[in-house]
Order: C-alpha cells, then sequence, then structure tokens
C-alpha cells in the first residue's frame, strides 16, 4: 500500500466518522483501481470540463465515499469539504451527482446503469474521431444485472478499444448469487480481459497501459475493507455502519499498522 492510498482511506475513516455515513469496506476496496486510474488518464483538476479528457465512471455508485476521497487526493473538491459528506444541501450525497461535483461524469448509483454510459461515451468518441478514452468500474455483486452483460455485448461487438473495465472482485456476493471464475466469463463475451492484485497499484497501472484492440476487461481481486481486519471480517456488519470513537481509534490504529 502507497503511502498515498493510505492517506486516502484515512480520507475515509475520517470522513465517515464526522458524516455518520458509512461503506467504508466497499470504499478501501476500490481505492487502488481509482488511484491507477488517475494516474493514468488524461484529466486536469484546474480544468474538470476540459473537452479532452478522458472519462471515468464509478458504476457502483454506492462507493461514493471512496471516490469522494481520492477526488480529494487529485484536487477536484477540498478536503474540508468531506465533513459534509451526506449532509443536508451538500454537494456530495451518498450516489455521486454529475451536475454537483467536479470530476463526476455520471451520476450512479443505479447498479448496472454506469458501464452503459461509459459503453456509449466510448462509442461517441469513436464516431468523432477522438482518442479520448473512457474508463468505468463496476462491482462483482452489481455485475448479476443484466445490462452490465448487455452493454458489453455492444461494446465488443464495436469493437471499442477506448473502454477499459474495472471489476472490483471483492466476493460482496457471496451470500447470494456470485460469480465464478469472472475473467474467463468477460472473455466469453469478447472482452481482453486480464486479472491482477486489485490492491497492487503498480501492477493495476502496468495493466492499464497494455495496448487493446477490443474492450479491456481488468478483474480485480480485492479485500472489502482492506487492509483493516476488523472490517475485512464483518464487512457485512460493517455495510453502512460509521464507527464511533473508539471504533474510529482501532481502525486509524490497523491502518497505520500496515506497512508502506
Amino acid at each position: 500500500m502507497t503511502p498515498a492510498c493510505k492517506e486516502i482511506r484515512r480520507k475515509i475513516l475520517h470522513t465517515s466518522r464526522a458524516s455518520g455515513h458509512g461503506h467504508i469496506p466497499t470504499s478501501f476496496s476500490v481505492v487502488e483501481m481509482l488511484s491507477a486510474v488517475y494516474d493514468t488518464m488524461r484529466h486536469d483538476p484546474a480544468k474538470p470540463g476540459w473537452e479532452e479528457r478522458d472519462i471515468f465512471i464509478l458504476s457502483k455508485g454506492h462507493a461514493s465515499l471512496g471516490f469522494y476521497c481520492v477526488l480529494s487526493q487529485y484536487g477536484y473538491i477540498p478536503d474540508e469539504e468531506l465533513k459534509t459528506f451526506g449532509a443536508f444541501q451538500s454537494r456530495l450525497g451518498c450516489h455521486p451527482d454529475r451536475l454537483k461535483v467536479p470530476g463526476v461524469e455520471a451520476s450512479t448509483g443505479s447498479l448496472g446503469h454506469g458501464i452503459a454510459i461509459g459503453v456509449g461515451m466510448a462509442l461517441a468518441f469513436k464516431l468523432q474521431g477522438s482518442s479520448r478514452k473512457v474508463y468505468t468500474l463496476i462491482g462483482d455483486g452489481e455485475s448479476n444485472e443484466g445490462s452490465v452483460w448487455e452493454a458489453l455485448m455492444v461494446a465488443t461487438h464495436l469493437q471499442l478499444d477506448n473502454l477499459t473495465v474495472l471489476y472490483d472482485n471483492n466476493r460482496s456476493q457471496e451470500r447470494s448469487l456470485p460469480i465464478p471464475n469472472p475473467r474467463e466469463r468477460l472473455a466469453a463475451f469478447g472482452c481482453e480481459a486480464v486479472q491482477v492484485n486489485g490492491h497492487d497499484l503498480s501492477a493495476l497501472k502496468k495493466t492499464l497501459a497494455l495496448k487493446q484492440t477490443n474492450v479491456k476487461a481488468v478483474v480485480c481481486d480485492t479485500v472489502k475493507g482492506f487492509p483493516c481486519p476488523t472490517l475485512a471480517k464483518n464487512v457485512f456488519e460493517w455495510h453502512r455502519k460509521s464507527p464511533d470513537e473508539h471504533q474510529f481509534k482501532q481502525l486509524i490504529g490497523e491502518l497505520d499498522a500496515q506497512t508502506v
């Protein structure tokens, strides 16, 4: 875990404690994936509407807490604003709103929709002759939605080599309808599918840099709540939970105990 990724996780814990809102485990699981994308794609926090920017879409919108903390780390929103997460009239809702938050390209939360929006954007860039790229992050639980696979069929049929899909394989659906062998399934739908450690920032960035001739699907093996044992061992208890003062100190201690 890099120092920057540790700092993002600290922001997540502080924001959850201050706001009373949760979704900490899933926000922790996406930190390296989001960091890899923002280290790779063309973007400018000083000009969020830059016409040549690449696009990132968080399809699993319930991980907005982690998304906002990454946007803060990269200079899109001030750190001080994070404490307003989920508050009345705050820009930072519990699902991201593209009309309110700089750097948010799609209002997501209805699972299975973000990837379809990304496919449409990637196709539009192709029709325009643009070199812009689209990245979207989907969840393994979200992938129970048929719209995810319908979007992939369209994207691979159109050979959208400007689209990269990151699949958060954190096994969130293990108590209901898990999807075994996601890499093989994504490959069967025509994607150029690879599988990596979703908490290895260097490996993720190398994978994102690989050339592609069709949709790239990156299966990212992650742990909900990584690297805090209290979260990872009790992900269902912590689904929407915000820590009290004792729990907050415990989680900060577990985070700080990790080497970088």
